[in-house]
C-alpha cells in the first residue's frame, strides 16, 4: 500500500499541493502564528513557499477568509520579512 499524503491548499493560488511543500499560518486564541513546524493548535491556512502566494493571498484577502479573522499589516510585513529571509524569489516553479 502507499503511504497517505496529506495535501492542502494555498490561500494564495489555490492550488492543491502536499502539505509538507507550504507553509502554515496558524490563527488561535493568543494570535496569528507562522508555524513552520505545523505544530501549533488552533485554525490554519496555508502558503506556498514562495512570494508570488503571499502577494496573491493579501491583494485577495486569502488569509483573513480561511482564518476568519482580520489580519493586521504589521503581521503581513512580518511574512514579507520572513519570505525574503527564507525562501528566494521564485525558488520552485509553480505547477
Amino acid at each position: 500500500m502507499q503511504e497517505y499524503i496529506p495535501h492542502r491548499k494555498c490561500v494564495g493560488c489555490q492550488k492543491i499541493k502536499p502539505k509538507s511543500q507550504l507553509l502554515r499560518i496558524a490563527k488561535n486564541d493568543k494570535g496569528i502564528f507562522i508555524d513552520e513546524k505545523q505544530k501549533l493548535p488552533g485554525r490554519g491556512a496555508y502558503l506556498c513557499k514562495n512570494e508570488e502566494c503571499l502577494q496573491l493571498a493579501k491583494k485577495k484577502k486569502g488569509l483573513d477568509r480561511s482564518l476568519k479573522a482580520t489580519i493586521p499589516r504589521e503581521f503581513y510585513d512580518l511574512l514579507d520579512k520572513f519570505f525574503a529571509e527564507n525562501y528566494k524569489k521564485s525558488a520552485e516553479v509553480s505547477e
